[in-house]
């Protein structure tokens, strides 16, 4: 029962926040909107069950992701006066690329049987940051050492191709 008010709780948030996105005028505003969007999609992955998928997506997506985005913005200096004025052809072929889009949507989920497909909530071990570490830390120990080197290299060849002389 708890689990199915926070879905409800999680997905109310998750709409709310993408409709923000796109209706806030201020593009601060909207990155901040998206960034309630992403903390509410962790919560859907924590109530499957999929701890590690819901970390990462905080810290890639929330964290570094739309901090980059925000930087971007905020030095880009976007007003009104800069911005270009959009031609209504423009918008009008948006809003048919839009509608032809949505029409494939539809098109292609049209024959899909959702009834018949449940989720697996808080069953099993799938997706648990424990066995992801045991499974990476014991079978996958060799490759992920050499991926730890291989971008240890790359961080020692940025470093000395961006130091000045």
């Amino acid at each position: 029962m708890i689990t199915q008010i926070l879905f409800w709780i999680l997905s109310v948030m998750a709409l709310f926040g993408a409709m923000m996105v796109i209706t806030s005028k201020n593009p601060v505003y909207s990155v901040l909107w998206l960034i309630l969007t992403f903390f509410s999609i962790s919560g859907h992955y924590i109530l499957l069950n999929a701890q590690f998928l819901a970390i990462v997506n905080i810290i890639v997506y929330a964290g570094a992701i739309m901090v980059l985005f925000l930087f971007v913005i905020m030095l880009m200096n976007l007003n009104h006066t800069a911005e270009p004025k959009k031609n209504r052809w423009v918008k009008l072929a948006g809003v048919v690329a839009g509608g032809c889009l949505l029409l494939v949507l539809v098109a292609a989920l049209k024959d899909t049987e959702i009834k018949q497909q449940t989720a697996e909530v808080a069953t099993g071990g799938i997706g648990l940051i424990k066995n992801l570490g045991k499974e990476l830390f014991s079978t996958y120990v060799v490759p992920f050492e050499i991926s730890s080197i291989l971008f240890l290299s790359a961080m020692v060849g940025a470093v000395l191709i961006g130091k000045k002389d």
